[in-house]
C-alpha cells in the first residue's frame, strides 16, 4: 500500500556514504526528522559491500584536491570510529613498489604528494628494506605507508545504520526513487512504496547518482560509466606470501591503482582488481547486461573520447580479466613466488566512475545542487575511507547551498 510521509530531511542511498551523511546531519540537527531511502533490500549492497576494504591514507591524490584533504581526515576518523564501535580495523601498512628505473620519477612524485598531503609516517625504503616489510616481495625502491590499513566497510555501514536509527531516523529499504517534484519549500521523492516529502534532500546514490541528479533538474555532465573490477584470492596455504598490502606504482593518467595484493581482516589475500567497462551498473557477474545502463554508456560522447584515449589500457585489462594466469603473472612481478595455481576466483565490484563529456575520467569528488537538493555526483575510491569526512563536507555544503539551519526547536 502506498504511503506518504513528511520529514525535515531525506537522504537517498544506503551505502556507507549515505549512512554517514544521515548520521552527520542528525548529530548537527538532533531534533530534525530524517528518512533514508535505499533502493535495495539491504544496506551496502553495491560499492560498500564490493571493495578492497582498504583504509587509504591520501598518497595518490593531487594536493589541494578534495580527495587529498578528505582522505587524510577520513582515515583518521575511520580508525577512531572503529575503535569506539569495537570494529576490527588493522593498520597493516602498505608498500608501493617500483620495479624499474623508469618508475622512480613517478615514485618520487607520489612521495612529494604524500608529504604535501600530510600522510602520516610515510617514508621511502630502499630495495634491501623491502624484504624486511614483505619478505616475499621484490623491487628497486618503495614507499611505505604504515598506517594504511584494512577494515570491513560493510560492518562499518551497519554500525552507522544503527546510529541513524538510534537517533530516531527511518531507514527504508526497497525504496528506489523513481520521481522527484518540488513545490514551494518542499521536495517530494516518489519511490517504490509511496512518497516522502522533505524540506531538503541529499542524494548519495553511487552508480545511479547522475540519473537522480537529472531527475531533479541537474545537468547530464558528468555521467556515471561503470567499470567492473574483478579479484582473485590466494589459496589458504599460500597466504603467507603477503603480510600486508603490496601495490604497484600507478599510471598517473588513470584513477585506477593497478593489480595489487591485499590481506584482509579475515586473513584472506585478494589480488586485483581489473578495470573493465561494464555492461551494467551492477555487473558483479561478467556476463551481466542491462540495456538501459549499456545504452547510457554507449550514447555518452565522453565514452568514445575516453576509449580513444585509453584503448591500449583497455586491451591489457581485457586480457588480464579473461586469462587468470596473466592476472597472476602481473602480481608475480612483485611477489615472484606466486603461481597461477595459487589463485582462486574472488569477489567483483563495480566502480561508479564519473566521465565528463570531454572523455576525462573525473579524478576528484564532485558535488552539485538542485532545488532543495544536494547531489554527490562522483565518489569512487577512496570514498569509503573518506566517508565520515565527506559526510561533514556534505553537511557543510548542504547547510550553505540549501540554507539548512536549525530545523526544529527542541521540545
Amino acid at each position: 500500500m502506498s504511503t506518504h510521509a513528511e520529514h525535515d530531511l531525506a537522504v537517498v542511498g544506503g551505502g556507507i556514504l549515505g549512512l554517514a551523511v544521515a548520521r552527520e546531519l542528525l548529530q548537527r540537527h538532533p531534533s530534525a526528522s530524517l528518512t533514508l531511502l535505499e533502493r535495495e533490500p539491504r544496506i551496502g549492497v553495491h560499492q560498500t559491500g564490493h571493495n578492497s576494504g582498504v583504509i587509504h591514507q591520501g598518497i595518490y591524490y593531487k594536493p589541494g584536491s578534495l580527495k587529498a584533504a578528505l582522505c587524510v581526515e577520513g582515515a583518521r576518523r575511520m580508525y577512531a570510529y572503529c575503535e569506539r564501535k569495537g570494529i576490527r580495523a588493522e593498520a597493516t601498512g602498505k608498500l608501493i613498489i617500483a620495479l624499474m628505473p623508469d618508475e622512480l620519477p613517478r615514485l618520487d612524485d607520489l612521495e612529494r604528494r604524500g608529504i604535501a598531503n600530510a600522510v602520516p609516517d610515510l617514508r621511502r625504503v630502499a630495495a634491501d628494506e623491502i624484504a624486511e616489510i614483505e619478505p616475499h616481495a621484490v623491487g628497486i625502491a618503495a614507499l611505505h605507508s604504515p598506517l594504511t590499513g584494512v577494515v570491513d566497510f560493510l560492518e562499518v555501514a551497519r554500525a552507522l545504520r544503527d546510529d541513524v536509527i538510534e537517533a530516531g531516523a527511518d531507514v527504508r529499504l526497497g525504496c528506489q526513487v523513481t520521481g522527484v517534484r518540488t513545490s514551494g519549500e518542499r521536495i517530494t521523492l516518489e519511490h517504490h512504496g509511496g512518497e516522502v516529502t522533505a524540506r531538503h534532500a541529499v542524494f548519495c546514490a553511487g552508480a545511479w547518482s547522475d540519473r537522480l541528479a537529472v531527475l531533479c533538474g541537474g545537468g547530464a555532465d558528468p555521467r556515471i560509466v561503470p567499470f567492473r573490477g574483478g579479484y582473485l584470492r590466494l589459496r589458504r596455504d599460500r597466504r603467507f606470501l603477503v603480510r600486508s598490502l603490496i601495490y604497484p606504482v600507478p599510471d598517473p593518467e588513470l584513477p585506477f591503482l593497478g593489480v595489487h595484493l591485499t590481506r584482509h581482516v579475515d586473513g584472506e589475500v585478494a589480488m586485483g582488481p581489473t578495470a573493465l567497462l561494464a555492461g551494467a551498473r551492477d555487473a558483479y557477474d561478467l556476463s551481466r547486461l542491462n540495456r538501459r545502463d549499456l545504452a547510457s554508456t554507449l550514447t555518452w560522447p565522453g565514452t568514445y573520447r575516453m576509449v580513444r584515449r585509453y584503448w591500449r589500457t583497455g586491451v591489457t585489462e581485457l586480457r588480464t580479466a579473461i586469462h587468470p594466469a596473466a592476472f597472476v603473472a602481473e602480481a608475480a612481478r612483485y611477489v615472484p613466488e606466486l603461481r597461477a595455481a595459487d589463485a582462486m576466483p574472488g569477489i567483483a565490484g563495480v566502480r561508479a566512475q564519473a566521465v565528463g563529456r570531454d572523455g576525462k575520467l573525473i579524478d576528484d569528488f564532485v558535488f552539485s545542487h538542485t532545488e532543495h537538493a544536494l547531489h554527490v555526483r562522483n565518489a569512487p575510491s577512496p570514498a569509503a575511507t573518506s566517508s565520515l569526512a565527506i559526510a561533514a563536507h556534505v553537511a557543510d555544503q548542504a547547510e550553505q547551498a540549501l540554507g539548512i539551519t536549525t530545523l526544529k526547536e527542541p521540545s
